[in-house]
């Protein structure tokens, strides 16, 4: 009863995140269905400027927290409706920390203690965690095309300190914030200019989205490589002459 209750929180989360899923809502969030109403939306954001934003940052946290994959077409939104990249950037990567910290509690708080050694692959990843937790962190963060929410739960799994955590989730969320933000930018800029067909993934494969990409999946490989030169040998000294 003990270990039921402490999992509660997240079955409570993952509940809201089927309850969403089946409810059909989340059709709105389609590309073509923001870029139809994309008008009423921005005047509605004109009107209620605060309690949208808010509204916003709410919605993109629980997103996250239930690991719902809509969370990228969410950011590309807020770059689609808000003018400011860099405003619609510093809102999704507050909803994306928000949320990511609510699943990252939830997810320590079911597992609790361990009581049973884990499987000899899994204890693998942790040893190797325990000894370069800030190289495996930042990589899990930054590298592209991995589960937001995945991760999250992996970390929690791994015993992942809340300020690594937390550090590392604000620069992964504020990276992808800004090229799906600029997505969302983009996307705006077609339908100013008459455009009528809108595809989210003709967007994110432009060129410019896949150079920032790139960078981001080499910035993520930096890490792992600077833990690899420091734990390797060094070379011994030449023999004197």
């Amino acid at each position: 009863m003990k270990r039921l209750r402490a999992a509660l929180p997240l079955i409570l989360l993952v509940g809201i995140g089927i309850a969403l899923f089946a409810s059909g809502g989340l059709d709105n969030l389609s590309p073509t269905q923001l870029a139809s109403g994309h008008g009423q939306l921005r005047q509605m954001i004109d009107y209620y400027p605060w309690i949208s934003r808010i509204a916003y940052v709410g919605f993109l946290a629980i997103v996250v927290a239930t690991g719902i994959p809509v969370s990228t077409v969410v950011t590309v939104a807020a770059g689609l409706l808000l003018d400011n990249i860099a405003e619609a950037s510093a809102l999704s990567t507050i909803g994306v920390v928000l949320g990511s910290l609510l699943l990252f509690a939830v997810t320590r708080l079911a597992l609790g203690e361990p009581t049973r050694p884990a499987p000899a692959l899994a204890e693998r990843l942790r040893h190797g965690y325990a000894h370069h937790p800030l190289n495996y962190t930042l990589f899990l963060r930054l590298a592209p095309g991995l589960p937001w929410g995945g991760v999250t739960v992996a970390l929690a799994w791994l015993r992942c300190p809340l300020k690594l955590f937390l550090g590392a989730t604000t620069v992964g969320a504020l990276a992808m914030s800004i090229i799906e933000s600029m997505v969302g930018a983009g996307i705006r800029e077609g339908l100013a200019r008459g455009q009528q067909h809108v595809s989210l993934w003709a967007m994110l494969f432009n060129p410019y989205i896949l150079a920032s990409l790139g960078g981001l999946a080499l910035l993520a490989l930096v890490p792992l490589l600077f833990g690899h030169l420091h734990r390797a040998p060094h070379s011994p000294d030449p023999p004197p002459h």
